[in-house]
């Protein structure tokens, strides 16, 4: 591992290369309370894309893409069977670099979970808690709940 240097003088964080290293959510929450700057949370956030799992080049499909996302985003849904019920796992990826790791985010909130939990998971929540409401574009906030919608409706299926 090695250090991306950050705005602020003195502070870096370590730079996730490996792929499918998404760090839990809680770990990117407290992450993004550590970085003070908007130029940081979004190279964070880029960082955050490059952890994804690469997505397979025929799972670039129509039928996977997420719509309502102005940036192409697809988003891939295994169920896994466990003795508490089913369990969605998730892969995704974008063709822009910061929508990229609002997928990488996405997955942390919901990738592994059980598909009866996920309805309850307040993501809108999250994500004004990491202050992305004000600091995402509008297309941006639509592609994420685009994003959102896509994963519950899913989960709602599988359930």
């Amino acid at each position: 591992m090695f250090t991306v240097p950050l705005a602020r003088p003195r502070r870096y964080m370590v730079r996730m290369h490996a792929p499918s290293l998404t760090p839990p959510i809680e770990q990117i929450i407290d992450d993004f309370a550590f970085l003070d700057e908007w130029e940081d949370r979004y190279r964070y956030l880029i960082e955050l894309g490059r952890t994804l799992a690469p997505l397979p080049e025929a799972a670039h499909s129509e039928a996977n893409r997420v719509q309502g996302c102005a940036s192409r985003v697809w988003l891939t849904t295994a169920r896994r069977i466990e003795a508490d019920g089913v369990h969605l796992d998730l892969v995704g990826d974008s063709d822009a670099l910061i929508v990229r790791g609002l997928v990488a985010l996405a997955i942390a909130i919901f990738s592994g979970r059980r598909a009866a939990d996920i309805a309850g998971i307040d993501a809108e929540a999250i994500f004004d808690r990491l202050g992305l409401g004000q600091h995402l574009t509008s297309q941006r906030s639509n592609g994420l709940k685009a994003m959102v919608r896509r994963i519950k409706d899913e989960a709602a299926a599988a359930a």
